[in-house]
């Protein structure tokens, strides 16, 4: 039998050990959850700042987390969010035995769900590239927490209503909040309901097994996957995403099939015009630009917003599962370096 220890002292079989065992645990419980407060985790290369109610993770970006371009994905950026979030709680000492939920969130039977979110990137990392990752929770009204720039409320398990939040949960996150935000100008723009005359639809989207979280529905970052595919694909190979709005709506499981519509904002585009004359092996392009390694048509009119929505396909009412606002800039490209 082949073994290897990692670090958490938790050991891993290849397959042919596991005969020997008579049955798999439907759910598996983690064992060694940190019970107070921990400075430095060399395991995770995450350390608590900000006075002691922060948290930094050290990532190093992977070869599966990147596009055909190298650079990390968006996907790849929210679960390393979202990654970061959960070790944080790790290390306040405060998780119970849940998907970030506290000691009291399990006494009450309550999971987190996320209600809105907004991301703006100003630059993507690239494969191999060594990235910092800081979060940190906030006050979100009454009965909610704010993650960097996300919103999360607490939700029953077991009748999946949104819940208030219990005193004794508010006394264990209330000592780690922080008034701070990821994002200066934090713009409430009112993302409206589409419906199918959509410019682009893409229906019959089925969840995967591997879709699904530890609270037993499709994990949020999964809905972006669904919205950024239904955008055409001459578009995303000459743009790059410069920020998303999300506001969920309700959970999606894994029996339901999800219709993703797509709107182009026509007032906010970008058109592509070139008055100087380039001559290329003795062509004259007047009226085309060259853009790196492919040329444009200067008439042509680039959109820079797209409105999304999600909906449960095939529900009387079309019941949404998420709207969302994506803005987009204009790849750059990058002309290779050649060594003399």
């Amino acid at each position: 039998m082949n073994q290897w220890t990692g670090p958490a002292t938790k050991t891993f079989a290849t397959s042919s050990s596991l005969a020997e065992t008579s049955y798999v645990p439907t759910e598996q419980t983690q064992k060694n959850i940190p019970t107070k407060k921990i400075l430095v985790d060399p395991y995770r290369q995450g350390l608590i700042i900000e006075g002691g109610v922060g948290y930094r993770q050290t990532v190093v970006i992977r070869s599966h987390e990147v596009g055909p371009d190298k650079t990390a994905t968006l996907e790849s950026l929210l679960n390393l969010l979202q990654e970061a979030a959960l070790n944080h709680v790790w290390m306040s000492g405060l998780l119970g035995d849940g998907f970030g939920a506290t000691h009291g969130m399990i006494r009450n039977n309550l999971i987190w769900v996320v209600t809105k979110m907004q991301v703006q990137v100003d630059s993507y990392p690239i494969w191999g590239e060594i990235v910092e990752v800081d979060t940190w929770v906030g006050a979100s009204g009454k009965n909610g927490m704010r993650h960097w720039d996300s919103t999360w409320v607490m939700m029953n398990r077991q009748t999946r209503r949104l819940s208030k939040m219990p005193e004794e949960v508010r006394d264990e996150i209330t000592p780690w909040f922080i008034d701070k935000q990821a994002i200066s100008s934090d713009v409430c723009t009112k993302i409206v309901k589409l419906d199918d005359k959509a410019k682009y639809i893409n229906s019959d989207l089925k969840p995967k097994r591997s879709d699904l979280d530890m609270n037993h529905h499709v994990n949020n970052v999964k809905y972006v996957r669904w919205m950024l595919e239904t955008i055409p694909d001459s578009f995303l190979d000459s743009h790059q995403l410069s920020s998303i709005t999300l506001e969920y709506r309700r959970e999606c499981g894994s029996t339901d099939l999800v219709q993703s519509f797509c709107e182009p904002d026509n007032e906010e585009h970008e058109l592509h015009k070139h008055n100087d004359i380039n001559i290329l092996n003795g062509f004259s392009l007047t009226s085309k630009i060259l853009d790196g390694h492919a040329l444009f048509d200067a008439s042509v009119k680039f959109p820079l917003r797209y409105t999304h929505l999600l909906q449960i396909e095939g529900e009387p009412k079309n019941e949404e599962i998420v709207r969302g606002q994506t803005t987009w800039k204009r790849k750059i490209s990058k002309k290779p370096t050649i060594a003399h």
